[in-house]
C-alpha cells in the first residue's frame, strides 16, 4: 500500500519520500475471528468422525487446518516486505527490505534517472522501473493498481521537479 508521501519545499533537502508496503485485506482481529471459527468447525468435525469410527478422516481435518494456518503464515510473512524511496536534489535512494529482513539499497543520481511505467489498457500500470545508465530496479511490484497509479503520478512529478531546478 502507498502509505506515506511527503513533498517538501525546495529549500528542504528531501523533495519526496514514500514508504511502500503490500496491502493485506484481513487484519489481526479479523484473522483471530477467522481462526477461532475455522478451528471450532474443524475440531467439531474431527470429534464427530473420530466418534463414528472414521478416525483417518479426523486426521485429514487436522491436516487441512495446518495447511490453512500455514498459508496464512506465509501470506502475513510476505506482507512484511517494503520499499522506502527518498528523493533529494542530489540523490535518489531506494531501499528494498524483503520479508526475511534482508535489505538492499539502490542509489541513483536524480538528474540521470528515468522513471519508466508500463501500462495495460484494462489493468492499468503493470510495471514501474527506475533506471540510470546501466543500473535499474523495479519499484512497487506488490502494490494494487490504484496505489501504483497514485505513486507513479506523485513520483514522476517529484522527479520532474528535481530535473527542472
Amino acid at each position: 500500500m502507498f502509505k506515506k508521501q511527503r513533498q517538501c519545499a525546495m529549500n528542504d533537502k528531501l523533495i519526496f519520500e514514500a514508504f511502500l508496503t503490500p496491502h493485506r485485506s484481513l487484519g489481526r482481529l479479523g484473522f483471530i475471528i477467522f481462526a477461532v471459527i475455522i478451528s471450532a468447525m474443524a475440531i467439531g468435525h474431527m470429534i464427530v468422525f473420530f466418534v463414528a469410527g472414521a478416525w483417518p478422516v479426523a486426521f485429514f481435518f487436522g491436516f487441512d487446518l495446518l495447511l490453512i494456518f500455514g498459508a496464512f503464515w506465509l501470506n502475513y510473512r510476505s506482507g512484511r516486505a517494503r520499499e522506502e524511496i527518498s528523493l533529494s536534489r542530489i540523490e535518489l535512494k531506494i531501499k528494498k527490505i524483503s520479508a526475511s529482513g534482508r535489505q538492499r539499497e539502490h542509489l541513483f543520481n536524480p538528474l540521470w534517472s528515468r522513471f519508466d511505467v508500463s501500462r495495460h489498457d484494462e489493468i492499468g500500470i503493470t510495471d514501474m522501473k527506475i533506471s540510470a545508465r546501466e543500473a535499474k530496479t523495479c519499484v512497487g511490484s506488490f502494490l494494487n493498481p490504484d496505489d501504483r497509479e497514485s505513486f507513479a503520478n506523485a513520483f514522476s512529478s517529484a522527479l520532474a521537479t528535481v530535473k527542472r531546478k
